[in-house]
């Protein structure tokens, strides 16, 4: 029987995929293992059309030529990263900054008018960053006096830019509380577009920019009260989520909260002093 021949036209090369796999790493810290060549391929081919390449190989030729390489990295990043995101994706983080970590910030200012800051460190689309907004809107409306500034930061351009804009379609609201439903989306006029945004109270509050976790430094306060970064270190190696978690906490407030996803509870054991105070929550 004759080996099966690879189709040019439709998959990689070994050669060009480690490149990709390497660039990446190197850029974002996220590995491309060979399970994720498929996806890869599929998500490029695209991009390659766009830019009229003949085919997957040529368009990874062509990567590194002149000024071209900045505007293609930032392509191939929105390509390669996964944005999985919800509003109210692990709700009972939420629920432990209601009542826990929000009144003991605030106690220890001791009770004076607070402005607390919340960072969402890998924002996706920004559903995470003004579910943040509305518990928070909703505190204050219950009594709560404190005001708040939340930052969304993300490597993906194309994500962000529908972070800016707050329009979402419906089917994806089925997580958020009816009266806050109500309260903080507004529907198009064009009922048959199925889009809803979010209003401007909570938009005016909440602020987006590009970021990469990998940067030697962030250009975001180092008085920041809770951090995000949730479901994001596990696309990293031990030392890379080591030196982000590091990078992070250099960010918080005496006192203040890291929150990271369910699967990556391990990152107490990142930095030393980093006090766990649930599986998933820490304090500096």
């Amino acid at each position: 029987m004759m080996p099966a021949v690879q189709d040019t036209a439709v998959h990689l090369s070994d050669r060009h995929f480690r490149t990709i796999a390497e660039l990446i790493e190197g850029q974002v810290g996220i590995k491309l293992p060979q399970g994720k060549r498929l996806m890869l391929e599929g998500r490029l081919h695209k991009r390659v059309r766009a830019l009229k390449f003949s085919d997957l190989n040529e368009y990874v030729e062509n990567l590194f030529e002149g000024d071209h390489f900045e505007t293609e990295l930032t392509h191939l990043i929105d390509v390669v990263t996964t944005n999985k995101t919800d509003f109210f994706r692990e709700p009972q983080h939420f629920t432990f900054m209601r009542e826990v970590a929000i009144p003991s910030l605030l106690k220890a200012r001791g009770g004076k008018s607070a402005t607390l800051k919340l960072w969402s460190s890998a924002s996706s689309t920004g559903m995470e960053a003004y579910t943040i907004a509305m518990v928070l809107d909703d505190m204050v409306r219950n009594g709560s006096r404190f005001q708040y500034r939340i930052l969304g930061t993300d490597i993906s351009t194309a994500v962000l830019r529908l972070a800016k804009t707050a329009i979402y379609t419906r089917d994806v609201l089925a997580p958020v509380p009816e009266p806050f439903l109500k309260r903080y989306f507004l529907s198009s006029r064009n009922k048959a577009s199925g889009e809803v945004r979010v209003v401007p109270e909570l938009r005016r509050t909440t602020h987006f920019m590009r970021m990469n976790l990998m940067d030697k430094s962030y250009p975001v306060d180092r008085d920041v009260d809770i951090i995000f970064c949730r479901n994001v270190l596990i696309y990293f190696e031990r030392e890379t989520q080591r030196k982000v978690v590091e990078q992070l906490c250099s960010h918080l407030r005496p006192g203040g909260y890291l929150l990271v996803g369910h699967s990556e509870s391990m990152v107490h054991s990142a930095l030393p002093g980093l006090k766990q105070v649930q599986p998933t929550i820490f304090q500096v």
